[in-house]
């Protein structure tokens, strides 16, 4: 009885989280003691929170993985979720390991904006994209996050001659298309992009950087 619990202790599931980026939410969690058992495969299953009944995601029933993509069970965005996992080795199941409540209009991060760079010898035009959300309209294009949310753009410009490193901020706002003057022709400039969103007072990372010589 003893080896029998140890074993269930040892597989039992550790660090059970959702990860969320733009509603894709995933379920993450980290192998329990027995890293050296080999033949360990993991259940999920979930639920919305208040109901009773959790539900089998049968396509992370029996996986060796350590994530399973819940997107799709989680895209009504402003319930809370529960995810749970639970391990089997040598025959042996280990109890299940639950998350923390999860509601994803509450907490996915949100990505930066794409940029495209149009520029003149004296300006440069910006055209911004927000970052898409993993559901589709009717006719099939992916909604984007402003759908969801009062969403503003940070806009930074990096003077490369000065300092790689340092950004100033050149527009916060709703605009798609800025346009950022008073430019040094010649110069090399970079520009980079956050997302923020007022209600949660949350930032995304920064863009990838867009470069131009004017």
């Amino acid at each position: 009885v003893l080896e029998y619990r140890d074993l269930q202790d040892s597989i039992k599931p550790q660090k059970v989280e959702f990860h969320s980026l733009n509603f894709n939410s995933t379920l993450h969690w980290q192998p329990g003691r027995a890293r050296e058992a080999r033949d360990i495969v993991y259940f999920v299953q979930y639920k919305v929170y208040g109901e009773s009944t959790w539900q089998n995601k049968d396509d992370c029933w029996g996986i060796q993985n350590h994530i399973c993509d819940l997107t799709i069970e989680t895209s009504d965005i402003r319930e809370p979720y529960y995810g749970r996992v639970k391990a089997l080795s040598a025959g042996v199941y280990s109890d299940w390991s639950l998350s923390c409540r999860f509601t994803p209009w509450r907490e996915t991060m949100i990505g930066p904006p794409t940029i495209t760079v149009l520029h003149s010898n004296k300006f440069i035009i910006l055209k911004l994209q927000a970052p898409r959300s993993p559901y589709k309209r009717k006719r099939g294009s992916k909604i984007p996050m402003t759908n969801y949310y009062d969403l503003l753009y940070q806009v930074f410009i990096i003077n490369n001659l000065l300092d790689k490193q340092h950004k100033d901020l050149v527009y916060e706002g709703k605009d798609k298309v800025i346009k950022v003057e008073d430019l040094r022709p010649g110069t090399s400039y970079c520009i980079v992009a956050k997302t923020y969103v007022p209600l949660l007072d949350r930032s995304s990372g920064y863009s990838s950087r867009q470069c131009t010589v004017l």
